[in-house]
């Protein structure tokens, strides 16, 4: 039996295997929240499920599919190294897509980053970061933001200001130090005993979708150059068109030392990551012969990889996604901007590019109040998926709750959305919205259920 026979035979199965071999919890929450389908395609910006139904993908992967799914030229670029029969991972050996796609990177890349390490993941870019920062400088520590998000094996752990994914994993690596994310003052403190190996940030916080002040990040690379600590800007999500340009440091005309980048250098297809860094840097840590092989990631440099990074970055470039990106988000930004005057849970609508949010708070209406506390009480961020499940239940789009216990609903949608898919973005946001303001309502029935299982789940954690 071939693998789409396999596929073919055993598609409803999905959830069981899952269930009984890998995550029951991941189960439960999809089925809780009316997620449980069956896809069966994709196509660009669109899933379909076995009932023939169209999805929009606002998720998008968590940001892997910036050209959107299965996209031809990156599929082709596939298919021909793998008919090839080339020599792949010889090790001892220094491939050419592994050259020719770190030429390209050095040619797209802030100024000043001439070299390239690949990895196969952003937790490990910026694990390479980490490391490559501390034997550069000599130092041990490294500051980052509160609310950051880096990556969750142990090195990423200890720079991701987020509690909820640090709970139960620590002790944490020493000598990482938590900075408030657009506090100069703080940084410049953490800074000033001049015995920190890097900053390191995301340019706009992924969760929450954080985006902050013009000022910030020049400043924070100023203080980084003026205390001898290197500047780190992670890019993994926010890198290779999403935010509109090339990388989103370009927002704010920052040159950091080490940009980490992943995600939708993958095409969507081979998971890869990388690191672009100073010259000086590089040079440090691989500074003899007989440290050549010092720090490295046995599939890193894989051909599949290489191939599809290739592919990917010349349709962003001969395609004009990044623009498109830019124009397209302004534009759905701009669309859902009146409805924080119309409805009171809506604070705020931002975004660049195609990284966009919906943020929520507290009403002051009496009864939007007490329906609003009666979600947070039983879990804090509740009213987002009275958000979330309505946009996909109701208007098949796929979203997500920009962060654990945040009332907050990002879209970080493919590049490549059309005018067709703003109208249903703009359509199916204003419905929800507005259902989410009417008591009593449909939304805070289901409203009720979810805290209802939110309040049983905490009491059999007791």
């Amino acid at each position: 039996m071939n693998i789409l026979d396999r596929i073919a035979e055993r598609q409803r199965d999905n959830f069981s295997l899952h269930a009984q071999y890998l995550n029951p919890q991941m189960v439960n929450v999809l089925k809780t929240i009316g997620f449980d389908r069956h896809y069966v395609r994709a196509e660009g910006p669109y899933l379909f499920d076995d009932q023939g139904d169209r999805y929009l993908d606002l998720l998008s992967g968590f940001g892997v599919f910036a050209l959107g799914r299965n996209h031809p030229k990156v599929v082709q670029a596939l298919l021909d190294v793998l008919t090839a029969e080339l020599p792949n991972l010889v090790q001892l050996d220094v491939s050419v897509l592994s050259g020719l796609l770190a030429e390209k990177l050095q040619q797209i890349t802030p100024p000043g980053l001439d070299r390239i390490f690949f990895a196969n993941s952003g937790t490990e870019s910026v694990e390479a970061a980490i490391k490559f920062s501390r034997y550069a400088t000599g130092r041990s520590k490294i500051v980052y933001c509160e609310g950051g998000y880096h990556g969750l094996t142990l090195g990423s752990l200890s720079a991701t200001g987020d509690p909820h994914f640090r709970e139960g994993f620590g002790p944490f690596l020493p000598d990482f130090i938590e900075v408030p994310f657009g506090d100069l003052a703080a940084l410049e403190k953490a800074l000033s005993r001049k015995d920190v190996a890097a900053f390191i940030t995301e340019p706009i916080q992924g969760h929450g979708v954080w985006i902050p002040e013009a000022s910030y990040l020049p400043g924070a690379a100023a203080l980084c150059r003026q205390y001898g600590s290197l500047f780190i800007a992670d890019e993994v999500q926010t890198g290779l068109g999403r935010t509109g340009k090339w990388w989103a440091v370009e927002h704010f005309g920052v040159e950091p030392d080490l940009l980490c980048m992943a995600k939708a250098l993958s095409g969507g297809f081979v998971p890869v990551g990388a690191v672009a860094c100073r010259s000086w840097i590089f040079d440090k840590v691989f500074n003899r012969m007989d440290r050549a092989v010092v720090h490295g990631s046995t599939f890193g440099k894989n051909n599949l990889a290489m191939a599809a990074g290739l592919a990917t970055l010349d349709v962003l470039e001969t395609e004009g996604w990044i623009n498109h990106a830019a124009q397209m988000g302004r534009q759905i930004v701009a669309d859902l901007q009146p409805l924080v005057g119309q409805y009171e849970c809506l604070k705020a609508v931002r975004g660049l590019g195609m990284m966009m949010a919906l943020e929520f708070g507290e009403p002051k209406s009496l009864t939007l109040k007490m329906s609003w506390k009666m979600l947070e009480t039983a879990n804090r961020g509740l009213f987002s998926q009275i958000i979330t499940v309505p946009l996909f239940t109701r208007h098949r789009i796929l979203s997500q709750v920009a962060g654990y216990g945040m009332n907050v609903v990002k879209f970080i949608p493919p590049l490549t959305l059309q005018e067709s898919d703003r109208r249903w973005i703009v359509e199916a946001v204003t419905d929800v919205v507005a259902d989410a303001h009417r008591v009593p309502g449909a939304a805070w029935e289901f409203g009720k259920t979810l805290a209802t299982q939110a309040m049983k789940t905490k009491a059999g954690a007791r």
